[in-house]
């Protein structure tokens, strides 16, 4: 059967080709786009997992509602008070309460692989007459190269200067742009309504995202110093040992305390709903092209089975039964998909290996080495095949069905007529 299913598609090589070419092209666009999509996802999720604390614990943050001040203003005798207008806005804590006791539950987890006391505040940067409004994080130095990986990106000096203390910050490039200053020079920094401090720059970083080497970062003394806040924390950076857990920590942690407990999946939430609109995107264009494909597996099989009707008829004559014709053309339709997805696998590989090759300008959309990331998870392999042999076999049972109800009789009358 398989001999004659060859010696079918061969009478026909070039309708056999373009329909090959079809499933072909099918696979091998599926397997590319998602290794290069899911190549910078990975990409993404990695420098967002790294970069960035696991869990975040911040300042707690409450709304107030149109009965939040009752209580303060009216005794419970008044059960029915209006307000004209009503309390709005936030109610929020400019400090984490009691951080003591998060430090103590964070050193006797034995999930947390490191934390960080931070406190932000917005100043302004100054070195003569230029001037950059800015945020300064103050941070423990020894523990924030544990928790992020802002260690690596330093290309001038050395973080761990600012253990020292004294009046020490650590700047990103492009607040370096901005300001023309260089490590080892002082730089003036002060709030809104303060005077300035003078500040030495130990080291410059560069992420090659703007937002982020924008920022600089300090002992957490001396912005506290600063900013006029002894003693308080706005937030405390956490990581894990594994981050798979952060949802779930984080959701327990928030549970305990009136502080806001996000996990780093969480506070990306928009980035995630973005990668959700890539899957529809690549599936949809992608299943487009299998579908087109399909459509001329079918189309071919149905013009041979057309054209085949008197070899139909022989067989039948032979002693073919219905089943051994259905089998026939349907085979012809498996050859062409299984054909078409091995050699589109086979290509697409090779191709993601050469987009690897290509070099790219590195920061958010490049790997560290500069080139561009793709991934090769064998999921994507056999979603494209499952994808492939799916549309060749469903292309190929309608044509087979038909063939197989053929009867010499009707064959013979219809050639009649």
């Amino acid at each position: 059967m398989i001999f004659l299913a060859l010696r079918y598609l061969f009478a026909r090589p070039r309708q056999t080709v373009l329909t090959l070419l079809g499933i072909f092209l099918g696979t091998a666009a599926y397997v590319s786009i998602s290794g290069f999509m899911l190549g910078f996802r990975g990409y993404l999720v990695d420098q967002l997992i790294n970069n960035d604390a696991h869990v975040h614990i911040s300042a707690r943050e409450e709304f107030l509602t149109d009965h939040s001040l009752d209580g303060s203003f009216y005794d419970r005798l008044y059960s029915h008070v209006f307000w004209d207008p009503a309390p709005s806005g936030r109610k929020d804590s400019n400090m984490v309460e009691n951080p003591q006791q998060w430090y103590q539950r964070l050193k006797a987890d034995p999930r947390v692989e490191a934390y960080s006391p931070q406190l932000t505040a917005s100043v302004i940067f100054s070195n003569g007459t230029a001037e950059a409004p800015a945020t300064l994080i103050g941070c423990d130095p020894a523990q924030q190269v544990k928790v992020t990986t802002i260690g690596t990106y330093v290309v001038e000096g050395d973080f761990s200067d600012l253990i020292v203390g004294g009046d020490r910050v650590v700047i990103g490039s492009e607040l370096q742009r901005r300001l023309g200053i260089k490590v080892s020079q002082n730089v003036m920094v002060s709030l809104s309504n303060g005077p300035p401090t003078p500040f030495k720059v130990v080291a410059v970083f560069k992420t090659g995202n703007k937002l982020t080497d924008s920022l600089a970062y300090g002992a957490l003394n001396d912005v506290q110093k600063v900013n006029r806040t002894p003693n308080h924390v706005n937030k405390i950076a956490v990581r894990l040992y594994d981050h798979t857990q952060s949802a779930a920590l984080a959701k327990s942690w928030s549970k305990i305390s009136l502080e806001r407990v996000e996990s780093w999946d969480q506070v990306n939430a928009n980035i995630f709903d973005v990668f959700r609109i890539q899957d529809a995107v690549r599936f949809m264009s992608v299943g487009a092209v299998i579908i087109v494909a399909g459509f001329g597996i079918y189309n071919v099989l149905n013009m041979m089975v057309m054209h085949k009707r008197k070899d139909i008829a022989i067989l039948r004559s032979m002693g073919y039964g219905k089943d051994d014709i259905i089998s026939l053309f349907f085979s012809q339709g498996l050859i062409l998909g299984v054909t078409g997805t091995l050699l589109g696998l086979v290509f697409s590989y090779f191709f993601c290996r050469y987009l690897q090759t290509i070099p790219f300008g590195g920061g958010p959309f490049g790997s560290g080495t500069g080139h561009l990331m793709v991934s090769f998870d064998p999921r994507i392999y056999i979603q494209s095949a499952t994808l492939g042999l799916l549309s060749s076999s469903i292309a190929s049972i309608l044509p087979a069905s038909s063939a197989g109800k053929l009867t010499p009789i009707e064959i013979i009358r219809a050639t009649a007529e």
